[in-house]
């Protein structure tokens, strides 16, 4: 049985953009010339040695590398023509204190598999090759390559053992190693920069925000790490934050107000409500739930308390007495949304907006078993989430145009996703915060 993989859907519009797309790489001039070549007829032999096997396309002594191979010592041997000032063989050549001096093999690695390259020298040493510099053994690509397979989740053995079997390209686990660490410093960069002064709401979570402002490794999550992390951000710049999203984490409050006294702190809901079933048999957790419900969609604290009085008093909270206790050692924590409308109690209720990142990291790092310290955690993590802003990315360029009912992509992951009703729910934080937002705004 065979399956074909189309682009696009059924749908007309798809069919249209992905039509649109072929055209347009259909016009690159690589592409061009390549349909004109093998249009020439030019290609037949070729094409017909490669249909009976004779010739493989690449890996080892295949075609493609051997045109890489073509092309580059053609381009060197151009090089060196225009830093000798002369071609070769030309009459003038003997005039010239500088010449041609042969070879010098070298084996270079691409996205195809191996080259052996012939590198032209000259006679005093002065030409420097820019197509392929000296030092370098992989061509540019290949790096690159390494990199977003490391952030899919491969490991440096992994990685060593695709390129082999895939390319035919050996390399040794410490070069794959050095090339992932090659963007150490810009993770440092990244993980250093200066945050803005003020930050309307914050989710604390165990694995990022809408805007993610960093990343922090820790076996267990504690009151303690977390007052670190906190000291950190405002070392970085925050200032001030109004509203502190976080788990029922003891001792986190305090870890919050320590740094920003004026937060206001806020215990994530779901939280609360996944904690308070806990020890519900499966069979009655659809039911306590909705029993609860009545508490967290209370107009105010008043009835938010009546309602749980209620949920007490019934056959439920008696026969789980850990869920009544589970809402009463939260309560102070858990009232303060129930102060603000229903645009601003979506907003800073619960820290699942950064679930779908929690989600999309743990995927990644589940399959790879033990790291040898938290830098490496740090280097997947951030690749990662670069890797999943790109894949998000490539989606909306592909729907770029359409009216906004017909997009489906998802939006920006980690910075710049617009929350959904943003602008209501910041109009009611400037009503409540005027003194502390409005020089912001």
């Amino acid at each position: 049985m065979m399956t074909a993989v189309t682009e696009g859907t059924g749908r007309p519009e798809y069919k249209k953009a992905a039509a649109q797309r072929r055209a347009d790489r259909a016009d690159l001039p690589g592409a061009k010339a390549a349909a004109e070549f093998a249009a020439s007829g030019a290609l037949d032999g070729l094409f017909a040695k490669i249909d009976a096997g004779e010739i493989e396309l690449t890996g080892d002594g295949g075609f493609i590398p051997g045109l890489i191979k073509a092309t580059l010592e053609r381009g060197l041997q151009a090089e060196l023509t225009s830093h000798l000032g002369y071609e070769k063989g030309a009459p003038e050549a003997s005039a010239v204190p500088n010449s041609r001096n042969g070879t010098t093999p070298k084996k270079v690695a691409t996205q195809t598999g191996d080259v052996d390259l012939a590198i032209p020298r000259d006679r005093d040493g002065s030409f420097t090759p820019v197509l392929v510099p000296k030092g370098s053994r992989r061509l540019s690509g290949l790096d690159e390559m390494i990199i977003s397979l490391y952030a899919g989740g491969m490991t440096v053995r992994d990685i060593g053992h695709h390129l082999a079997s895939t390319i035919g390209t050996e390399l040794s686990h410490e070069t794959i190693s050095n090339i992932t660490d090659a963007i150490a410093e810009e993770i440092l960069e990244w993980q250093a920069r200066p945050l803005d002064a003020f930050y309307p709401v914050v989710y604390l979570d165990a694995i990022g925000i809408k805007h993610v402002l960093g990343i922090w490794i820790q076996d267990n999550e504690g009151a303690k790490f977390w007052a670190g992390v906190c000291a950190e951000l405002a070392n970085r710049g925050v200032r001030d934050v109004l509203i502190v999203c976080c788990d029922g984490l003891v001792g986190l409050p305090e870890a919050i107000e320590a740094t920003w006294q004026h937060a206001t702190v806020q215990t994530c809901v779901v939280h609360l409500i996944r904690a308070s079933m806990r020890f519900v048999s499966y069979k009655d957790r659809k039911t306590v739930a909705a029993a609860l419900k009545p508490i967290y969609t209370a107009s105010n604290d008043k009835s938010a308390r009546e309602a749980f009085g209620a949920f007490q008093d019934s056959v439920w909270g008696k026969k789980y007495p850990h869920a009544v206790a589970t809402w009463d050692n939260a309560w102070e924590r858990f009232i303060p949304f129930l102060a603000f409308p229903p645009e601003l109690r979506r907003v800073i209720y619960t820290t699942n907006s950064i679930e779908s990142l929690n989600y999309q990291l743990r995927k990644v790092t589940k399959n790879r078993g033990h790291f040898p310290n938290d830098e490496a955690v740090v280097k997947l993590l951030w690749l990662a989430i670069c890797n999943i802003e790109d894949k998000r990315a490539r989606e909306r360029a592909k729907e770029r145009g359409k009216p906004a009912g017909q997009r489906k992509a998802a939006g920006r992951l980690v910075e710049g996703q617009v929350v959904t009703n943003w602008k209501q729910a910041l109009g009611q934080l400037a009503i409540a915060y005027p003194d502390r937002i409005n020089t912001y705004l």
